[in-house]
């Protein structure tokens, strides 16, 4: 999409105002409280002094971006040769703990996201939040940003744990993991202010996803497996809704005036493409996914018809076999008659 404005460039909001003597906290309550007791003990800094600089900050660029997921496939290559001829490992404890601080972070990040855009909508609609960067792309919202785009690398632990207890390992598992951080680099370094839509409907989808894991792995049985993965395909047809809809309005904004559009929106070109492209591929293997596994006929289903259509055959050629005999009889009782009556 298209380069910043002027006037759409990131605002950076200030999170404290001089009282008497000591910085008192303002603005939202959970921010306030992640920047002291989180981000500025761990960096060192505010967490309002941080902006995402390419070459400076940790998988801020393509080449990292693309080395670390290259590494993951040849994780899982390598994984699964090296556990070939193992038993596999149970990692009952470490699965629980991956599991429950991925639905933990997952519902922070939630909470905090829902904190800084629900004013926003309140106050100025949808558009302004998705499409322009006062809105869609400020400084709390582009901390947020990196963050979860960090945590698609944490969750690339899934598959590592998949192979060590030789799970099956599916092409949209292992594709839609590597793509995801992909894709979350792509929007943060095109700055597409539509961003928090995909990544605030994937959060919730993920607290509810590592809960039931975490649940499944503790040995309690979940009735609602089979919605994960419809909520999953609900979150792909809403994301690509607004990001085909932002996408319109800047090519067409930027391109094809004369046709109708809303008005422009702030991000780079090669992220509108990019984000289109891959959340079209996951909305496609995901319907597949559902279709392969939730809609098709029971085994022992098909084994039952089987076996009643071979007892109605047994049954129909007992009732011909049955039918011939009589004949034969009646037959022969015939023919005695007959002779009977010629003596």
């Amino acid at each position: 999409m298209a380069n910043l404005s002027s006037s759409q460039k990131p605002v950076q909001m200030s999170l404290t105002t001089e009282g008497s003597g000591a910085g008192q906290s303002s603005g939202p309550l959970l921010w306030a409280l992640f920047d002291k007791l989180l981000w500025t003990p761990i960096a060192g800094y505010p967490a309002a002094n941080f902006e995402f600089k390419p070459q400076v900050t940790p998988l801020s660029t393509l080449n990292e971006s693309v080395l670390f997921i290259t590494l993951y496939y040849a994780m899982i290559i390598s994984g699964k040769e090296f556990m070939r001829h193992r038993k596999p490992f149970k990692l009952q404890a470490l699965f629980l703990i991956h599991n429950l601080y991925l639905t933990a972070i997952s519902g922070f990040l939630l909470a905090l996201f829902l904190e800084q855009l629900l004013p926003t909508l309140v106050a100025k609609g949808t558009f302004y939040a998705i499409c322009d960067a006062r809105g869609g792309w400020t400084q709390p919202l582009v901390v947020l940003y990196y963050l979860n785009y960090l945590t698609k690398y944490l969750e690339l632990l899934d598959t590592a744990f998949l192979i060590l207890k030789k799970k099956p390992l599916t092409f949209l598992h292992c594709y839609h993991h590597g793509a995801t951080a992909l894709l979350c680099y792509t929007q943060l370094a095109g700055a597409t202010s539509v961003s928090w839509v995909p990544i605030t409907l994937n959060l919730t989808v993920h607290v509810v996803m590592y809960a039931y894991y975490f649940l499944a792995a503790r040995g309690i049985r979940v009735w609602w497996k089979q919605w994960i993965t419809r909520l999953q395909i609900a979150q792909f047809v809403i994301d690509l809704g607004f990001v085909y809809f932002s996408s319109w309005s800047y090519f067409t904004a930027t391109y094809w005036p004369w046709l109708p559009h809303p008005g422009t929106c702030a991000g780079e070109e090669f992220a509108a493409i990019t984000g289109m492209s891959i959340l079209t591929s996951y909305l496609v293997l995901f319907i597949s996914f559902y279709l392969a596994t939730y809609n098709k006929k029971p085994v022992g289903k098909q084994q039952s018809t089987v076996g009643e259509r071979t007892d109605g055959n047994k049954k129909d050629n007992i009732e011909e076999t049955i039918v011939v005999l009589e004949k034969l009889e009646k037959s022969r009782a015939m023919t005695t008659g007959a002779s009977v009556a010629a003596s």
